[in-house]
């Protein structure tokens, strides 16, 4: 009886356990046994797997997060630990393995392919679907929910004070997260690292919205923002648990805004709140569908590639392909989006 590995790298999001559970399902069906490993690619340094069965899965779909655990591994990877992988690997009896994971999780999968033999099929996941070769990764779905109920929220708060209010959301190097829940929640103004920020462009249409008799603005701003002139403070760094942090950029524009305009701002990070949770329907669907196909690409021998969602089928491509750059927002997108930010030109 031939045996699947699966581990679940990097960040957690929403949707992670419904990959699991659907991998689970197809892969006992066609007989196959599954083990599931801990903690992401440490869970193969440390050789700490255990075997995954319906009792094991069962209820596990509607819970954020993954049952498995994850770490953050930034690749490329120490050789020792390398070969650790590669090692334990070997010794495990696993035919072939699924790796779910982002863009880090994934390069170190494409690199253990091709230095270690290893037979991989990934499974992407992406909170701020910049991860290229899909349209949509599972996560990103619930993370603009999230988001979006979170303006709606800050919105009559806005109103009522009369306020500025600047809604700092995920999104390091691509602005899906900010456009979309902007767009969903009735922003004013919608921020994008692809789109520098003129902060006093910025103020002149704050201020022209006051003259209309707007007196308060939502402004949805992306972690990865940059302000033209301006470099945000980083937090310590000293540690690689907050490398990921990006930047204070809510903070420094609120600072910025308030010192040009006098008006009052406010500014709220939704950080890790648009990870957790349950997952909404359309990311436990989206897992669900990556799972049970990454089984039939075990099954079919198709290694070295990644599930995929185009225009709402499941298909897949290569890893490499997958991780070779990131998906920034397209032309088409920043225009529609233009047409409800009073920012974005």
């Amino acid at each position: 009886m031939k045996k699947i590995g699966i581990l679940t790298g990097g960040a957690d999001c929403c949707g992670l356990n419904s990959v699991i559970r659907a991998v689970v399902r197809k892969a006992m069906q066609e007989g196959y046994v599954v083990t599931g490993i801990k903690n992401g690619w440490n869970g193969l340094v440390e050789n700490d797997m255990r075997i995954l069965d319906l009792r094991t899965t069962s209820g596990i779909l509607d819970r954020g997060g993954t049952i498995l655990g994850t770490s953050r591994l930034i690749p490329p990877l120490e050789e020792e630990k390398m070969e650790r992988i590669i090692e334990n690997f070997k010794r495990s009896g696993i035919d072939a393995l699924i790796v779910v994971g982002g863009e880090d999780t994934l390069k170190i999968a494409l690199e253990l392919e091709k230095i270690g033999n290893i037979p991989i099929i990934g499974v992407p996941k992406s909170v701020d679907n910049a991860l290229s070769g899909t349209d949509y990764a599972f996560g990103f779905d619930t993370a603009v929910n999230i988001a979006t109920e979170c303006i709606d929220r800050l919105h009559t708060t806005a109103e009522s004070h009369h306020r500025i209010i600047v809604i700092e959301v995920m999104g390091r190097y691509t602005g899906w997260i900010a456009l979309e829940a902007g767009i969903a929640g009735g922003a004013n103004f919608m921020l994008v690292p692809e789109v520098p920020v003129d902060i006093n462009k910025l103020c002149d249409s704050l201020r022209a919205r006051h003259k209309r008799g707007k007196m308060f603005s939502l402004i949805v701003v992306a972690e990865g923002a940059k302000i033209i002139g301006y470099t945000p403070s980083h937090p310590d760094r000293r540690t690689e648990r907050r490398r990921h942090r990006v930047s204070n950029i809510g903070e420094l524009l609120a600072n910025l805004i308030e010192d040009n305009t006098g008006y009052e701002t406010r500014v709220s990070v939704l950080g890790h709140i648009q990870r957790g949770g349950t997952p909404t329907a359309f990311d436990r669907i989206l897992g669900t569908r990556f799972g049970v196909r990454a089984v039939d690409l075990v099954k079919q021998g198709k290694f070295g590639k990644m599930v995929s969602l185009r225009s709402n089928k499941i298909c897949f491509v290569d890893i490499g392909e997958a991780v070779r750059k990131r998906k920034a927002l397209d032309e088409d997108f920043l225009e529609i989006a233009g047409v409800f930010s009073e920012y974005i030109e």
